[in-house]
């Protein structure tokens, strides 16, 4: 089977180990940079061409891994590949919808899936409203579209709380105001998702004196043993998204695990590091299954 895996960085940790699993396993691999791609649009004659001209053709499936920045970009190439009937792992729209948090949670409120109470708006006349809305403070505000712990702060007081949504709203940044789960104490569950099932699971726990527990940001990671809830509640949300690989971060509360966000390229390092399962391995003998 040919393979494309459609990202940025060839010497990623993540990005290594997937192309190493696809060899191991006898598969064709081939490294495509998303940025480099361009496309053909016309009467059943859509195509896709990489660096200096390459076509790139009689491809099985593409594993796509979109950096934030090139989400626009990105999904426009894994629509492109779609449209010609080619296999992504995760699609353009799903991958679209994962990106935008206030989108993830608002399709996941339908189906009842726990999550901390969140409020938005655009003017900064409702600011006291909006931390009413989640229950006061302590609360976490949020960049939209932030990444990797980036643009979350909390905020322990109303006047402390009421600086930092003004500050994001001069900036022009859309921002969540989200309840913050004290009980969690820093600390959060990642559960990587594959198909129906939950591969593997670690908690991160975040450095003394920080509330975000990721691991770009100090925190330390380990295996963990999740709870019967705690794995349907990652399956759900992800299948409901329709992903078919996804990173689903959740805190544990008094009233049950709490959903966080979903990341449609979740990565690989820390996952498989801190629990020693062959993640990448796992995400190619899911591809096999459609061969």
């Amino acid at each position: 089977m040919k393979i494309i895996l459609l990202a940025s960085n060839p010497k990623l940790y993540s990005n290594l180990r997937i192309i190493e699993a696809a060899k191991y396993r006898k598969h064709e691999i081939e490294f495509a940079n998303v940025g480099g791609c361009y496309i053909k649009v016309a009467p059943n004659a859509c195509e896709i061409f990489a660096d200096e001209g390459k076509k790139l053709e009689r491809i099985d499936y593409v594993i796509p891994r979109l950096k934030p920045s090139m989400t626009f970009y990105g999904t426009s190439i894994v629509r492109q590949f779609e449209v010609m009937g080619i296999k992504c792992l995760n699609g353009s729209q799903e991958i679209t919808k994962s990106r935008d948090k206030l989108h993830t949670l608002q399709i996941l409120s339908q189906h009842n899936i726990g999550a901390p109470v969140t409020s938005f708006a655009n003017s900064s006349y409702d600011t006291k409203d909006l931390i009413k809305l989640v229950g006061g403070t302590p609360l976490v505000v949020k960049l939209l579209e932030g990444t990797k712990g980036v643009g979350v702060v909390l905020a322990e007081t109303n006047k402390a709380a009421e600086s930092v949504i003004n500050a994001f709203r001069s900036l022009k940044a859309d921002v969540l105001v989200q309840h913050y789960v004290k009980e969690s104490k820093g600390c959060d569950l990642r559960c990587f998702v594959i198909g129906n099932e939950v591969v593997a699971s670690m908690e991160r726990i975040a450095q003394e004196g920080e509330f975000r527990a990721n691991i770009h940001l100090g925190a330390t990671a380990r295996s963990v043993e999740i709870s019967e809830e705690e794995r349907s509640l990652a399956v759900r949300a992800a299948q409901i998204i329709g992903l078919e690989v996804a990173g689903v971060d959740m805190v544990r509360s008094n009233s049950g695990p709490k959903l966080l966000e979903i990341n449609s390229s979740p990565g690989l390092e820390g996952i498989e590091k801190a629990t020693g399962i062959d993640i990448a391995g796992k995400m190619i003998e899911h591809l096999e299954k459609f061969s």
